[in-house]
């Protein structure tokens, strides 16, 4: 098991930032560890990482207890934090060389993981010449240096822009063909375009841990339409199988359907039959997007 956490406690004075945690991650494995701001995503994982030590309960990593064996624990973990600490003085390779040799390991490694991660145009840089996106790409380079089976990743795209966000994802879904990523994150389209499951958590409890294929196939749907202009709600739920219909802005609506079918060419044909012009029409996948809402709301 890559990783192991058996009613794992954690107690800051008065408050529980995680409250008796139960989960195991398989290899290879992508997993997004959500939650709202706060719900003790951060503290997991540096749990897990051995930065920090739960108050009870026990957390191993690749078979290693992260308190008993922590060294083989730390061996066994590639952590990139929320905050991606680098020497922007320091060339790329220069970083990593520095590295390596806290690690120990050949530096013959460093080629491999600059040709990994996309590194290669901008190796010759110092990293505070380096955009946001390649200064991920560093911390990644970085994590994956010592080649651990675990790879914990906190918040990984923060801050990026559309371009490097496409560009990080395909590198961590690259990544987890072979080992295990575990990655926090607070946004939906992340989990989405990247994982193999979800955990949900809320107030330092798991409240959901499901296969993304098991939401997909959740009997529920959304279709976003806009109008030329307003249309009742009333009017719009009298399309078959509607559960809700929320104007959301201006002209658009969101319908949820009780349904796993296509709902669409029902929307444009009712739009058709009574007179309406139709300016887009998109079907959304709300089903990860409305169970983080019902699990997490106050």
């Amino acid at each position: 098991m890559s990783i192991k956490v058996e009613q794992l406690t954690k107690v800051y004075g008065t408050q529980k930032a995680l409250n008796n945690v139960s989960f195991e991650v398989k290899k290879p494995e992508i997993v997004g560890f959500l939650g709202p701001n706060g719900a003790g995503k951060s503290t997991m994982m540096k749990i897990l990482t051995t930065y920090i030590n739960a108050t009870e309960g026990s957390a191993s990593v690749n078979g290693h207890d992260v308190v008993t064996n922590t060294k083989a624990a730390q061996q066994s973990v590639g952590y990139l934090p929320e905050h991606n600490p680098l020497y922007l003085d320091m060339y790329v390779r220069e970083y990593l060389a520095f590295n390596a040799r806290i690690y120990n390991i050949d530096s013959a490694r460093i080629n491999d993981i600059v040709e990994l991660t996309g590194l290669t145009p901008e190796a010759h840089k110092t990293i505070g010449q380096l955009s946001k996106g390649y200064r991920q790409r560093v911390g990644l380079a970085n994590a994956l240096l010592h080649n651990p089976d675990v790879l914990i990743l906190d918040e990984p795209t923060t801050g990026l822009d559309p371009n490097q966000l496409v560009e990080i994802r395909a590198l961590i879904k690259n990544i987890g063909k072979e080992k295990t990523v575990f990655l926090s994150t607070h946004i939906m389209q992340e989990v989405e375009a990247m994982c193999d499951r979800v955990i949900i958590i809320n107030k330092g409890k798991i409240v959901a841990d499901k296969k993304l294929h098991e939401l997909r196939e959740s009997k529920e749907q959304t279709v976003i339409v806009e109008f030329d202009y307003r249309v009742e709600d009333a009017f719009l739920k009298q399309l078959p199988k509607v559960k809700t219909v929320v104007n959301t802005h201006a002209f658009v609506y969101e319908i949820t359907f009780t349904t796993s079918e296509d709902m669409r060419s029902y929307v444009f044909d009712f739009a058709h039959d009574n007179d309406l012009k139709i300016l887009q029409l998109n079907q959304k996948n709300a089903s990860l997007e409305s169970l983080f809402r019902e699990l997490t709301a106050e």
